[in-house]
């Protein structure tokens, strides 16, 4: 379901509607907790393929319990080809994750798990030759919540951009008061908490192995629909902008059902927001939660990978192809 004022095109970036896409993959059951989805594909400039990341979750204690990377020919089919399983990890839970390939041709794999030594998100990266070869024992930390100095720094998508590779992040500030009787990460998952918000983050890098925290870039407002999360999980370049896509929530209680705004940029360090009075879009389900939105870039169109509220209470990973 698409909001009326949303029926136009915004910065260059088409409207969709996420109940007519087509399902790429079913979550393990049925009833709230059970997701799959947290896409993020990467159409590969050398080969052609679209290689989706993808996150299945069951109910706590499970939670997520594995990643998968996906290959596609045409971006609508697609069949997996690695398994990434959290006690290979040795992490109690795996969030977004992403592919990306750098210019001497390795792939690399960026995760978001949740460390065991202090119970707080973590951005690693995996390095290959092919997806399909990825070993979980050469994870290397690149974004920890000590280095950005806050209480959590997860699901990364990455992006080559003028010459430099960009990181989209969403992360947890350390909160400026304690709520009394808090703990922040007894759960493995600050952002549940309601003690501090989601934000979003960038990290840039030169060559695609070292990251730099380069700080905040979209903060949730004071109040409105979006007010204790502001997540920014993909950009598309629709000249002279770049237009965002957020996950946004309007307290805790909508942590895992987030629903989808829209907001612009010219340089991907300040953000404008365009939908103030309420999401973009949402399922007609539920919680009416669209959330994890990935969209690419593919010949005359724009692909859109999401996951979304399910009647049941879960969630499902769908795909829709929009013309220009």
């Amino acid at each position: 379901m698409v909001r009326e004022l949303c029926g136009k095109v915004w910065g260059g970036l088409p409207t969709f509607d996420p109940e007519v896409g087509t399902v790429v993959r079913e979550p393990d059951g049925s009833g709230a907790g059970y997701w799959v989805g947290a896409p993020t594909v990467y159409h590969d400039p050398a080969d052609g393929r679209y290689y989706m990341s993808y996150r299945i979750r069951r109910p706590r204690p499970d939670r997520g319990v594995e990643n998968r990377i996906a290959v596609s020919d045409d971006g609508v089919t697609f069949e997996d080809i690695y398994t990434l399983h959290k006690d290979a990890l040795g992490t109690e839970s795996i969030e977004r994750c992403c592919v990306y390939r750098t210019d001497d041709g390795k792939f690399h794999y960026a995760i978001s798990c949740v460390d065991p030594a202090d119970r707080k998100w973590r951005t690693d990266v995996l390095t290959a030759d092919d997806p399909s070869s990825l070993d979980a024992s050469s994870a290397l930390p690149v974004l920890t919540a000590y280095d950005i100095q806050g209480e959590g720094v997860k699901d990364p998508n990455v992006y080559r951009i003028g010459g430099q590779y960009v990181m989209l992040l969403s992360y947890a500030p350390r909160p400026s008061r304690r709520t009394v009787g808090g703990n922040m990460h007894g759960t493995g998952d600050v952002y549940n908490t309601g003690i501090t918000k989601s934000h979003s983050g960038l990290a840039t890098s030169h060559d695609g192995y070292a990251w730099t925290w380069e700080g905040d870039i979209l903060t949730p407002p004071d109040e409105g629909w979006d007010q204790y999360a502001a997540r920014l999980g993909t950009i598309a370049w629709t000249p002279p902008v770049f237009v965002g896509l957020y996950d946004g929530s309007r307290d805790v209680g909508g942590n895992y059902e987030e629903r989808c705004g829209l907001a612009t940029s010219y340089d991907l360090r300040t953000w404008r927001r365009l939908t103030p009075e309420g999401p973009w879009v949402v399922s007609p389900h539920g919680t009416e939660s669209v959330r994890y939105v990935d969209v690419v870039a593919d010949g005359s169109g724009w692909l859109y990978y999401y996951e979304m509220a399910r009647a049941d209470g879960s969630h499902d990973l769908r795909v829709q192809r929009v013309s220009r």
